[in-house]
């Protein structure tokens, strides 16, 4: 896959229609956090050690493709555009932070998308990996194939007592963040989706919304993440929240089916206007395509919708993104308005499989 496709392409693998539980569970990740030895943290490091940290990480890059069985793609943040950033951004595969703050800041990403390796991000090396539907356990395998080729050639940041070291106190021990995406519409619908987040710090995770901001969800799309590191084997952590997660989709199983029990009319007639619109619309908002997509896929699994492949729930969501639009149409100053009928042209041609 040709590196422009990292920035035209919006299908991407490991992102919501198979795998387990995949009517409710978007995707999985692991992610890794790891520091070399005898370095400064990036928040602390000067120019010359971040260049340092970018050599070192080159010198096991061939160990990298050969342990992941494909090439990767090196992109620079200096040398790309921030439209281009912002993209990559929106479909996961950097941070905002790595968007906002270029300078001597990479990432290699993997052929098939499914791989991302932030450099110079909070710690000097973010490990992402990712997988369809309910399944921590192929991208904790991938990530710790990778971490294995690079400690076994550099030394990394390591503590007998705290475990690896890393910027942020809660990543301390393994270095592990696992999370799940979760389409939770049944128990917003329902009004029970504070039943999880109420209980989620017992369980020891944490449950955000995957767009919104402060308390604000938009599309009813959320992570559910392991909390802390410290004290825990990274197996324990991957059991734990696989788990939670799974008792969290025998919740939402149940609340759509409670919607369908008393409510079946109306929550059709959602859907179809839902579906309606997004085909005819000729100016959608961000937010509005997001909370219609929400819809539409719930229809799709609960079967009240048919004729609607459910992976374009999963391509309208990176199709519909401003900064994808903005680069696709070569303009990186459309107003709001062109923003608006850009997107509701792109959806519908998703939507019609184009």
């Amino acid at each position: 896959m040709a590196v422009n496709d990292l920035y035209r392409d919006y299908l991407l693998s490991w992102f919501g229609t198979t795998g387990e539980a995949s009517d409710v569970v978007l995707s999985s990740r692991v992610r890794l956090a790891r520091n070399f030895d005898r370095l400064p943290f990036p928040n602390r490091a000067n120019q010359k050690q971040l260049a340092q940290v970018q050599n070192l990480i080159s010198s096991v890059f061939t160990k990298i493709e050969a342990v992941s069985g494909q090439p990767y793609d090196v992109v620079g943040m200096d040398a790309i555009t921030e439209v281009e950033r912002n993209i990559l951004a929106e479909k996961q595969l950097i941070s905002t932070r790595m968007a906002k703050t270029p300078e001597y800041r990479s990432a290699y990403i993997s052929e098939d998308r499914n791989v991302s390796i932030l450099i110079n991000e909070e710690d000097h090396l973010r490990i992402q990996c990712m997988a369809s539907g309910l399944n921590l356990a192929q991208p904790f395998d991938d990530a710790s194939k990778i971490d294995d080729v690079i400690e076994e050639k550099l030394d990394l940041a390591f503590d007998e007592r705290l475990g690896y070291l890393t910027t942020c106190p809660t990543n301390l021990g393994t270095g592990l963040r696992a999370s799940v995406i979760l389409h939770l519409p049944g128990l917003v619908y329902t009004r029970n989706m504070h039943n999880i987040t109420n209980i989620a710090q017992q369980l020891g995770i944490s449950v955000r919304g995957l767009y919104g901001e402060g308390s604000e969800t938009v599309g009813n799309m959320f992570i559910v993440s392991n909390q802390l590191t410290l004290g825990f084997s990274e197996q324990g952590l991957i059991e734990n929240l696989t788990s939670s997660v799974s008792e969290i989709v025998s919740h939402e199983r149940r609340a759509r089916k409670a919607l369908v029990a008393y409510s079946k009319t109306r929550l059709e007639d959602a859907v179809w206007r839902a579906y309606g619109i997004l085909q005819y619309a000729r100016s959608l908002g961000e937010s509005e395509v997001l909370e219609l997509i929400s819809k539409v896929r719930m229809g799709i699994d609960m079967g009240l919708l048919h004729g609607a492949p459910p992976e374009r729930f999963s391509e309208i969501l990176i199709a519909s993104r401003p900064s994808y639009i903005r680069n696709l149409v070569g303009n990186d100053n459309l107003s709001q308005a062109e923003l608006d009928r850009k997107r509701a042209e792109m959806v519908r041609r998703v939507l019609a499989g184009g």
